[in-house]
């Protein structure tokens, strides 16, 4: 197996990628960044209104049974109902299956082991719930209003570290807020292009040897760009899961920039990703 990234560093059948740098060490040592007890949601309301891209099924919310079926003088009732949504949707966790490059996923495993049936690798069940040092790096109070296409550089990421007074560790789960969920969500505006980091930028935050990194837009990465370059590098090349569609205005309201941070995707088996509903432990 060709050496790409991090190919091969944690043995050639390993489909976890950069979360095995998250061990029970660094659960522990997060666990002390709790000061508060305050938590903060971090995910998109799931409704017929979440802002979904034209190539993907909005989310359709069904009662089975509702308080009109029932008896009203019985004395027990109850209500069902059925949600059905893409894994792709609002707040969601990548897996290292979503994407590839010359016909391989994350560790060289064949692109053509996710057929009609689901993922057989890499999927979305092999991430367990994530908790782990979260680093918010306020982009939009470092660098003010970024437009569409605003590819953040590495010298960009380094400065609004500096401003957070955080220095990147193994195993953080790393946030970037570029303002784009607050001034473009729920709007046409919000897929047709956003800030983000480009390549240089993603590169560097795959050397600080991050677990995850996530998001206030639509695929953390600068868009329009071709191929979704940040999503190869990351998912394909390094296995660093990808953390979309965030709403970071509660948490930068506090002023917290290093707190406890739990993801826990939905054990979807064979899936390329899972709607989470992240929070900040202050």
């Amino acid at each position: 197996m060709t050496r790409v990234g991090n190919w091969g560093r944690w043995g050639p059948a390993d489909e976890r990628g950069a979360i095995n740098l998250l061990g029970p060490a660094e659960v522990r040592a997060a666990t002390g960044l709790v000061r508060d007890g305050v938590v903060v949601p971090l995910a998109q309301p799931i409704n017929r209104q979440t802002p979904m891209p034209s190539h993907r099924i909005a989310p359709a919310h069904f009662m089975d049974r509702d308080g009109a079926d029932a008896t009203r003088s019985a004395p027990f009732g109850f209500a069902d109902d059925t949600l059905m949504l893409a894994t792709h949707t609002g707040t969601h966790l990548d897996a290292l299956a979503h994407v590839w490059s010359e016909d391989t996923l994350y560790n060289g495993f064949p692109s053509g082991s996710i057929t009609s049936r689901g993922a057989r690798h890499c999927g979305i069940d092999r991430v367990p719930p994530l908790v782990g040092r979260g680093v918010l790096l306020d982009l939009a109070a470092t660098l003010g209003q970024l437009p569409a296409g605003r590819e953040i550089t590495a010298a960009e990421l380094e400065r609004a570290a500096t401003d957070a007074g955080v220095e990147l560790q193994p195993g953080d789960l790393v946030l970037l807020r570029t303002g784009w969920w607050p001034r473009a969500g729920g709007t046409a505006t919000y897929f047709d292009g956003e800030p983000g980091p480009g390549p240089a930028a993603a590169a560097w935050l795959a050397a600080a040897d991050i677990a995850v990194v996530g998001a206030d837009n639509y695929a953390v990465e600068a868009l329009p760009a071709e191929q979704f370059p940040v999503h190869r590098l990351l998912l394909r090349d390094h296995g660093v899961p990808i953390l979309e569609g965030l709403d970071l205005e509660a948490l930068a309201a506090t002023g917290r920039t290093a707190f406890l941070l739990v993801i826990s995707p939905l054990p979807l088996v064979g899936a390329t990703a899972s709607p989470v509903n992240p929070v900040a432990v202050l």
